[in-house]
């Protein structure tokens, strides 16, 4: 068996996987309406938290990772006591070096327990400070609309930060969609 047709089984399985997982489990993220229990959202945050820190000793950077369980959800941060040039890489430019680290991390927790993950990575703050860029974008849209009348498309960015501006353009009381595929998703934001 060559090392290509082995790669595509290994890829095809992890494709089967997830999609029976995804199947199996609602997209809110609790299971059997009782929701997400504590001990599975920690052994989450254990299994995350070391396969980072594997990534950050084999890398040679410094930071601290604490894990934090809110909303239904494990939330995992890595920060350094001083400027870390080597954190910062590992954001990347508008945060897609973090993106695919979140996704590597939760296919760690899901080849570990079995189970999909919704966890949230943040590295050095971006993700909080983004949060409040988002914020700003969704109440300059809504300013747009009610200026013109005419829905506002905005620029693609991820499903995390997407759910960030539907909840804060519904919280000012307008409408929002997201359109689009891939990479190329994004928010159309109008009054009705």
């Amino acid at each position: 068996m060559s090392v290509e047709s082995t790669e595509e089984e290994t890829a095809a399985g992890v494709t089967e996987e997830l999609a029976e997982t995804t199947a199996a489990t609602p997209d809110d993220g609790e299971s059997s309406g009782k929701g997400v229990s504590l001990s599975r959202l920690e052994e989450e945050g254990d299994v995350a938290a070391d396969y980072l820190e594997e990534l950050l000793d084999i890398a040679d950077i410094d930071g601290d990772i604490d894990i934090e369980i809110r909303n239904g959800r494990t939330y995992i941060s890595i920060a350094a006591e001083e400027d870390s040039e080597g954190l910062e890489s590992l954001v990347g430019q508008d945060g897609e070096v973090l993106e695919a680290l979140q996704e590597l991390a939760r296919l760690s927790v899901l080849s570990a327990t079995e189970s999909r993950s919704r966890l949230v990575l943040d590295i050095n703050g971006y993700r909080k400070e983004r949060a409040g860029d988002l914020q700003q974008i969704a109440e300059d849209a809504v300013a747009k609309v009610k200026e013109t009348g005419a829905a506002v498309a905005l620029e693609p960015m991820s499903a995390y930060e997407r759910k960030i501006v539907h909840d804060a353009v519904a919280d000012l009381g307008f409408v929002s969609e997201s359109e689009g595929e891939g990479a190329g998703r994004h928010i159309v934001v109008s009054a009705d």
